[in-house]
């Protein structure tokens, strides 16, 4: 069984399982408790956050521990937005987001009157001029996500925070695909919001975070004083730790796993050059995720066929796992009749796949399309 969806969600590393076990085991009381099983646990969870604001090079309260991404998303997006709307209700995204990103923002023109602007691709790229043209006075709050999840396309996101520096705009990134993948210092960036989710970097599923250099927005869970009173609800302490020891064993190892993944990327197409392909890429992306499509071959069919043969890949955002529907990246970059709309797949890597099993994915395609080995 060949697993090639990493962008969907990655296995869980030994180091981060082995945390997991041992802070389940020695460290179950509650963080908020004030007995000494409360201050055990409490120290495990202090640890985690210093330990993750280190990477980042910010201060631990900085950190707000979460069940995800989509929960760190919208605890940005939405509890920012309601608390300032007295500011202006005008917000800016683009039409490649992840959906945690665009169904909030439907929520929030739907119930609260919010005005937002979703700037299009222009030659299946997003421009800083883009963003900078759609600013207004009444802004309140940019989110542009750091790499997408269907095409690995890496955004400006330097050059919008320098643009929105001195504007009254916040900026959220959606940084969950590019997390542990390449180095991110939020406050060198001018970024405000930054959300990840574990799952993403070989930690558990159900716990993520946001970073946030401001503190002036709304809860989204009430019921406790949990996370600076940000976030209530006991805290998931063998995850958060698990994440922690995940992210840290990453980031340590960033550089040699961008290389390895990088010659990845080449050796695969390398090995498909015979074969009849596109790559739905146009700009500075990440190794980790190849957007490929092949001439009258139908995703669905393909998808179906790699899976028989005990091949993982997908035609998109996992959010839409299940469910064979056209990609609203590709059709933002590409146009709805484009037909790199029902022939395009995502295989995408991480440091532990193979060439052998990179070999095998080549073989299965070639006899499927009908090419030659």
């Amino acid at each position: 069984m060949i697993y090639l969806d990493h962008a969907a969600t990655t296995s869980l590393s030994d180091a981060a399982l082995q945390t997991f076990i041992d802070i389940s085991k020695e460290y179950y009381g509650n963080p908020s408790s004030i007995h000494w099983a409360g201050r055990k646990a409490n120290s495990i969870l202090r640890k985690a956050r210093l330990d993750i604001a280190q990477i980042f090079d910010t201060k631990p309260e900085q950190i707000i521990f979460t069940s995800g991404g989509s929960e760190a998303d919208t605890l940005a997006i939405q509890g920012y937005a309601l608390a300032n709307q007295h500011k202006g209700k005008h917000l800016i995204t683009t039409a490649i987001e992840h959906h945690a990103v665009l169904h909030t923002m439907e929520y929030l023109e739907k119930c609260f009157g919010f005005e937002v602007t979703y700037i299009e691709p222009v030659n299946q790229v997003i421009s800083a001029q883009q963003i900078k043209e759609a600013l207004r006075p009444d802004t309140i709050l940019v989110s542009v996500m750091y790499a997408n999840n269907e095409t690995g396309l890496l955004l400006p996101i330097r050059e919008i925070g320098e643009i929105l520096y001195d504007h009254q705009a916040v900026f959220h990134v959606d940084a969950v695909q590019a997390i542990g993948k390449i180095p991110i210092l939020p406050e060198e960036l001018h970024i405000d919001f930054l959300s990840a989710a574990a799952h993403k970097f070989h930690g558990p599923k159900g716990v993520g975070f946001l970073y946030s250099r401001l503190a002036n927005f709304d809860s989204l869970i009430h019921g406790g004083r949990q996370e600076e009173q940000h976030r209530a609800g006991t805290e998931n302490l063998a995850g958060i730790a698990a994440m922690a020891t995940a992210l840290k064993e990453q980031t340590d190892q960033l550089e040699q796993h961008y290389q390895t993944v990088t010659d990845l990327k080449a050796f695969l197409l390398d090995k498909l050059a015979p074969s009849n392909y596109y790559l739905n890429e146009s700009g500075p992306s990440l190794p980790y995720v190849v957007n490929i499509g092949f001439p009258h071959q139908l995703n669905e069919q393909l998808l179906m066929r790699l899976d028989l043969a005990g091949i993982a890949v997908s035609s998109g955002s996992a959010c839409t796992a299940g469910v064979i529907q056209a990609s609203h990246v590709l059709e933002a970059m590409y146009g709805q009749d484009s037909d790199r709309l029902k022939e395009s797949i995502r295989i995408s890597f991480s440091h532990k796949t193979t060439k052998e099993e990179l070999d095998f994915l080549v073989q299965q395609l070639h006899q499927i399309i009908g090419g030659t080995q």
